[in-house]
C-alpha cells in the first residue's frame, strides 16, 4: 500500500529530505487522485481539517533545547524542537532509545526545564507544572493506603471540589474506564491493566487541557495492552481530549495516533511528521494500520541502528 500521500513535509531539514524520500515517485498528480476502492475504506473522513489547520496551537515550541550539564558532561538531550499541538489531537513521539522522548514530555509537563528556546500553552509562557497538563506515567502512580475511588478522588479533593460533587465526577470517569465494581479495591489487589485505568481515570477526573502520557502500556502483556489501546481510542473519541503520548511501539502509534512525530537519536531533533489518515477506531491487525506501522519504520531503522563515526556519520 502506498502511503506517501498522508506523509506531512517538514518545512527544511532533514525530516523534509525523509519525507521527500517516501513521496518519491508518487507523481505530481497524487493529491488530486481518488484513493482505489480497497483503500478508500480504510481513510478517514475529513475531521474539520481546515478549522482545525487555522485554529492557534494549544501547544507550541520552538527552537527548545535542553542540556544537561554537570562537571565531567554536557550532554545536549534534546536540540531544535518545534512542535505544535492543536486542541483534540492525538500525537505520538516514537524514537529510539535515548532520543530524548521522556525529556520533552517531561518539559511540556513542567517537571523540567528548557535550556532554551520557547513554550506556549493556549498562548501563553509555559510556567511549571500545572493541573492543565497531567502526566500519566508508566508506572502507574497510585497511593496504596487509598482504595481506586479514593485514588480518582485525590486529585479532586486537592482542588477543592466538594465531597458530593467529588463522587458524582469519580462516577463518571471509573465507568469510562471499567472500574465501577472496583471502586472499594487497594492498590494491591488489583493487577498492571488495572492500575493504569485507575491512573488514567484520575488524569481524566481533573479534566485537564492535555494529557501526557509516557509509555503507559509499555510494561504489561500483549493482551492486556490491546485491550487498553481499545479503551483509549474510545474515551478519546468521546471525551475529545488532547494527547501527547510517547511510545517506542510504531503499531501503537500507528494505531493510536493523529499524527506520529518521528525523532532522530540523541540529540533528539524532530525528523519526520506523519499525519495518520485511517479510518477510526481502529483494529491493531488490520492490513492498514499494519503497513502504516512499516512506514513508520523505515523511518527508525537507520537511526536505531546506526553507530556513530567520528566524522559525525552513521554507518549500520
Amino acid at each position: 500500500m502506498n502511503w506517501s500521500s498522508v506523509v506531512g513535509r517538514r518545512a527544511s531539514g532533514s525530516a523534509g529530505a525523509v519525507n521527500g524520500s517516501l513521496a518519491a515517485g508518487a507523481g505530481d498528480d497524487l493529491e488530486t487522485a481518488p484513493p482505489p476502492a480497497d483503500e478508500a475504506a480504510n481513510v478517514a473522513p475529513v475531521r474539520d481539517t481546515v478549522a482545525a489547520a487555522a485554529a492557534a496551537p494549544l501547544l507550541s515550541l520552538k527552537g527548545v533545547t535542553k542540556r544537561f550539564v554537570t562537571s565531567r558532561h554536557d550532554t545536549t538531550a534534546i536540540d531544535d524542537i518545534d512542535v505544535e499541538i492543536r486542541a483534540g489531537e492525538f500525537v505520538c513521539v516514537v524514537g529510539p532509545s535515548g532520543c530524548g522522548k521522556s525529556t520533552l514530555l517531561n518539559i511540556v509537563a513542567g517537571l523540567d526545564k528548557a535550556t532554551s528556546g520557547t513554550i506556549t500553552f493556549d498562548g501563553k509562557p509555559l510556567k511549571g507544572s500545572s493541573a492543565e497538563r497531567v502526566v500519566v506515567f508508566q508506572d502507574a502512580a497510585l497511593y496504596p493506603w487509598l482504595n481506586v475511588r479514593a485514588n480518582v478522588e485525590f486529585g479532586l479533593k486537592m482542588k477543592g471540589i466538594r465531597g458530593k460533587e467529588r463522587r458524582k465526577v469519580a462516577d463518571r470517569y471509573l465507568e469510562l474506564v471499567n472500574l465501577t465494581k472496583f471502586d472499594k479495591a487497594f492498590v494491591h489487589e488489583l493487577s498492571g491493566g488495572m492500575k493504569q485505568r485507575v491512573q488514567l481515570a484520575r488524569a481524566l477526573a481533573v479534566e485537564p487541557r492535555m494529557l501526557l502520557m509516557d509509555e503507559p502500556f509499555a510494561a504489561l502483556d500483549a493482551q492486556t495492552r490491546d485491550v487498553l489501546q481499545a479503551e483509549l481510542q474510545d474515551i478519546w473519541l468521546r471525551t475529545g481530549a488532547t494527547i501527547l503520548f510517547i511510545t517506542h511501539n510504531v503499531r501503537e502509534a500507528a494505531l493510536l495516533s493523529d499524527r506520529v512525530l518521528v525523532m532522530t537519536p540523541g540529540p533528539g531533533r524532530i525528523k519526520a511528521e506523519i499525519n495518520v489518515p485511517l479510518q477510526r477506531p481502529r483494529d491493531p491487525d488490520t492490513h492498514a494500520v499494519v503497513d502504516f506501522a512499516a512506514e513508520i519504520r523505515k523511518q527508525l531503522q537507520h537511526d536505531e541502528y546506526a553507530v556513530s563515526k567520528p566524522e559525525g556519520g552513521y554507518v549500520i
